[in-house]
């Protein structure tokens, strides 16, 4: 017996992934409780997600939608040689933020799940091959998520780009223990990792 407009709000904020109906409730009546700004705030940010975002043709990164390309990769300080494939966009942002990597992108789109009816060819797999021959590309990092999903991916970029190019450098992700972490915390599936990832000292 809720308000309408109240009741509303909940049942679209439910709708977001992770937001569970109780969750929705106490989002609707924070903002119920806010002041009009913010709620507006929102609803602006939110009207012009779609007109004001877009994807980069050639890295697909999210970019304005007044920009061409990805500064990624437009930058002339980027290493055009280098290629570091993800799975989604948001996956570039947690490789920048460690500062260390100089190279440029490519966002597949997902990832490899016939169960989930996504196929090789709904990825942005030929336009990454299409990249690895126009810019001399020395090296491709794949970093797909440590998934069975992301490592099916990973083994088929792995075997399509080596065909293409039998001579291109295929790195991926070391895979581990995490720092700080205990070893009886750790996972069977990440202990393996580690053991096959071992480095000399």
């Amino acid at each position: 017996m809720l308000p309408k407009a109240l009741a509303s709000t909940i049942e679209a904020l439910s709708m977001l992934p992770g937001v569970g109906s109780k969750t929705a409730e106490r989002y609707a009546y924070y903002l119920f409780k806010s002041s009009d700004a913010v709620s507006k705030n929102i609803a602006e940010a939110l009207e012009s997600l779609h007109s004001g975002v877009k994807s980069c043709p050639v890295t697909f990164a999210l970019i304005d939608a007044d920009e061409d390309l990805s500064p990624f990769y437009s930058d002339p300080a980027r290493d055009k040689s280098v290629i570091l494939v993800v799975e989604e966009p948001l996956d570039i942002y947690a490789i920048e933020q460690t500062k260390t990597y100089k190279g440029t992108y490519h966002v597949l789109g997902g990832a490899i799940s016939p169960i989930d009816g996504v196929t090789p060819e709904q990825l942005h797999i030929g336009e990454l091959i299409k990249r690895v021959n126009d810019d001399n590309v020395k090296e491709v990092i794949i970093a797909t998520n440590p998934s069975v999903e992301g490592e099916s991916t990973a083994l088929l970029l792995e075997k399509m780009l080596h065909e293409q190019n039998p001579n291109l450098k295929l790195t991926r992700l070391a895979r581990g223990l995490p720092l700080g972490v205990d070893l009886s915390y750790a996972d069977q599936i990440t202990l393996s990792a580690a053991l096959e990832n071992r480095q000399t000292f």
